[in-house]
This record gives C-alpha cells, structure tokens and sequence, in this order.
C-alpha cells in the first residue's frame, strides 16, 4: 500500500522518459515532479509531446526509458483502470462523453470505481445496491452545484454548447475523487467568458478539494494566472521548468512558445 504524502511533498516523479512511435520520437529524456496540492502546467508548441507526457501518466501509452513514480512507487507497465483505481483521473484534448446520455449520468459513470455492489444488485436496484446507488448520486448532485450546471443536470451532453459539455467532462472526473487530475487543454475552444469560468472552477477544485492538477494549456495568460509550477517541451524535448515569471523570462521558451524577442 503507498504512503501518504503530505502537501508539498512529491506526489509523482517522472524522471528521464523516453517515448517512440516507431521511428518518431514523441518524449525525449524528459524528467520534472509534481508536489501534492499544487497545479503544475505543460506547455509547448503543437507536437512538443503535451499529450504524450499524460498519456505515460495515465498508463495509456508505455515509455521505452525512464520512469514514472506515483506516491513513491516506481510504476511498471501501469494500465488506465489501474491509475484511475489509484486517485488519477483526466480529461481530454476532445471532449470524450457519452453525447446520448445526460449530463447526470455522465457524472455519475465517473463513479463506477466506487461502486462495490456487484452486477447483480445493480441490475435489481434493490437493497443495498439502491442505497448505494442513493449515496453516490448525492455526491454527483454536489458536484452538479460546485460546477453551477444544475440547469442542464437532465440535458443530453450532445445538445449542449462545447463549453458547457467540457464543464461536465470536468464534473465527470471530479466524481472519481482523484488525488491527481490530468487537464489537457480545458479551455480549448472557449470564449473569454467560459475561459474565466473555468479558471475559476480549477482554482476552487485546487484550494477547496486539495487536489493536486496537472494542465496542458495553450492560453499563456490563464498558465501564468493558475500555475505554481511550469515545464515547456519543444518538439518532444524540455527546454524549461520553474515558476510562470522563470519561464515567461527564459529566451529559450521566448524563441520556441511565446514568439521571439524584440
């Protein structure tokens, strides 16, 4: 069983990852931590390897060097059921929802880990599985108010306007109760007005939950607002890691992000 770690203490190690896609190299020699209870930023041009990096996170894709240790523990050949079982939850690049089903049911999928009733009793909806079922729709309905999406609880996720529909894949991760949530690019698509929205939500879920996040955003002000801690890839390869102002002033990222210097 791992440990618990203390805020401000190490809650994942990616030390020297590597990745391939036969011969293209999406992740090159990369290492850099994140501390339990902060919101740590991946930036970087389109294929600096953003997307890559969580995916080795989250047991979707296996690097061919390097490691990765969640609490402490050196993780091998981890699978995706397994990291969600073990507090990592994420979003995606494209919204990933079930689009015929509510916005409800959506979150309440993100229970499922947490569910202990077997098939059976799910199927029945009687005894303990309903009191079950009662208690974690109790959750999703806080969840519902935290995020303000109680208007569109009963709407199917396919009618609404993106920015709402990645506000409900967002709720949907909440549900799992992650220790670690994985955002990339939350606020892709966004107006000025739902980018605001969300930063705010991902501020409250930080100091309010806890939880420690890890984004990929391509919005320079919202990374620099929301981020303790930034590390910057350019074309599978890290060229920066430290504090927004650090890396807003370092020539390297100035030249290959932000656009060259005057």
């Amino acid at each position: 069983m791992s440990k618990e770690i203390a805020p401000g203490e190490i809650l994942l190690d990616v030390r020297n990852i590597s990745l391939s896609f036969g011969g293209v190299k999406a992740i090159t020699n990369v290492s850099f931590d994140v501390r339990k209870g902060e919101i740590r930023a991946i930036i970087g041009p389109n294929g600096a390897g953003k997307t890559s990096m969580l995916n080795c996170i989250n047991g979707f894709y296996h690097p061919q060097e390097g490691t990765i240790a969640y609490k402490g523990e050196v993780r091998q050949a981890m699978r995706p059921y397994v990291a969600a079982s073990q507090g990592i939850s994420r979003t995606f690049q494209n919204v990933a929802l079930f689009r015929g089903m509510s916005t409800l049911d959506n979150i309440m999928s993100g229970r499922t880990l947490r569910m202990h009733r077997g098939f059976f009793w799910q199927c029945l909806r009687f005894g303990p599985a309903m009191a079950e079922e009662v208690e974690h729709r109790q959750r999703v309905e806080e969840i519902i108010d935290f995020l303000e999406i109680q208007s569109i609880r009963k709407t199917p996720v396919g009618r609404l306007p993106y920015g709402l529909q990645k506000r409900v894949e967002l709720a949907r991760a909440l549900a799992m109760e992650p220790e670690l949530l994985l955002l990339d690019e939350p606020m892709a698509g966004m107006n000025l007005e739902e980018k605001e929205d969300m930063s705010r939500f991902i501020l409250d879920v930080n100091q309010q939950f806890g939880t420690t996040i890890t984004l990929i955003e391509h919005d320079m002000g919202v990374v620099m607002d929301l981020s303790d801690r930034v590390v910057v890839l350019d074309y599978g390869k890290q060229i920066a890691d430290g504090t927004p102002a650090e890396v807003q002033a370092n020539q390297d990222v100035i030249d290959a992000y932000l656009g060259v210097s005057h």
